[in-house]
């Protein structure tokens, strides 16, 4: 069982030089949470391949038809950004250093993966790796 962010999640389904060894790992996995926000940014995700022309409406289409499925089968479990997250959320922020930059929609991600007992997350993204310790996770790239 693992815990990762949206960047990871997105190399599943976007090709990237880390998507055969993310995929590899995420497939081993018996669980793999994900805050509920991933789905959101995710989505967001897909339609930029789109808007940048780097998939076809067509590939787009199946992309998001392979997503639907793999929800539907309950390959992700989602945890809900609920009102204890987001009050975590403001907690954290409240006080974190003031040297430490953290984007708005990785620290509810950081926060999921704290409050269901996680000591690390999986990302590629530089600053959730940043933020990561500044809570306390360990930051893990899937190469």
């Amino acid at each position: 069982m693992l815990f990762c962010d949206t960047s990871t999640l997105a190399k599943y389904y976007v090709q990237e030089p880390e998507s055969d060894a993310v995929r590899g790992r995420l497939d081993a996995e018996d669980q793999v949470l994900l805050s509920e926000l991933a789905r959101a940014e995710l989505a967001a995700v897909f339609h930029r391949q789109l808007r940048e022309h780097k998939w076809s409406r067509d590939e787009f289409a199946a992309v998001v038809r392979q997503f639907s499925t793999d929800e539907a089968v309950g390959y992700w479990t989602w945890v809900p950004l609920d009102s204890g997250i987001v009050e975590h959320v403001v907690r954290t922020f409240t006080t974190l250093p003031e040297d430490v930059f953290l984007r708005t929609a990785d620290c509810p991600q950081l926060v999921t993966a704290l409050r269901q007992g996680f000591t690390e997350i999986h990302t590629h993204d530089a600053h959730q790796c940043n933020g990561a310790g500044a809570l306390g996770l360990a930051a893990v790239a899937i190469e």
